[in-house]
């Protein structure tokens, strides 16, 4: 009888995880068709129209300060001391009953000439003021 030599090789030490990868990814699959169908309820709903930001932006007044105190509403340059009258007639045209007020101030204007305009604006009649800014590009604070 002939005896089979068995030689000891490499013993597997480490742990075989594509098993459980594949488990995850199917895990993963599953969640990824299921979870937009648990997020709507199967009511029948009929959604109210809604004003859209385009439409909006063509439809306000808009007070323009410079840093040197010169004031314009929409494109006509005027006299400070013409701001409440010019903004009552703006604000009693037809179509122009809740239209938003936007103070486009100048970031070197005084901060006390800002305050002004927007009581100005309140006291003309103005119900909705805004104030322009210009959007931050990046993500820094």
């Amino acid at each position: 009888m002939r005896r089979r030599v068995v030689t000891q090789g490499d013993l597997i030490t480490r742990i075989n995880v594509t098993p459980i990868i594949d488990v995850a990814l199917v895990l993963v699959i599953i969640l990824l068709v299921t979870a937009p169908m648990l997020s709507v309820a199967d009511l029948k709903v009929d959604l109210p129209p809604a004003h859209t930001r385009e439409l909006e932006d063509e439809r306000n007044v808009s007070i323009s300060l410079s840093e040197s105190g010169e004031i314009a509403v929409d494109r006509d340059v005027i006299v400070p001391a013409m701001l409440g009258r010019v903004l009552r007639d703006r604000l009693a045209e037809p179509g122009n009953a809740g239209v938003l007020v936007v103070v486009r101030a100048d970031s070197g204007a005084p901060h006390a000439a800002v305050r002004s305009l927007l009581a100005e604006a309140r006291a003309a009649g103005a119900t909705r003021l805004a104030i322009a800014t210009r959007q931050k590009v990046g993500g820094g604070r």
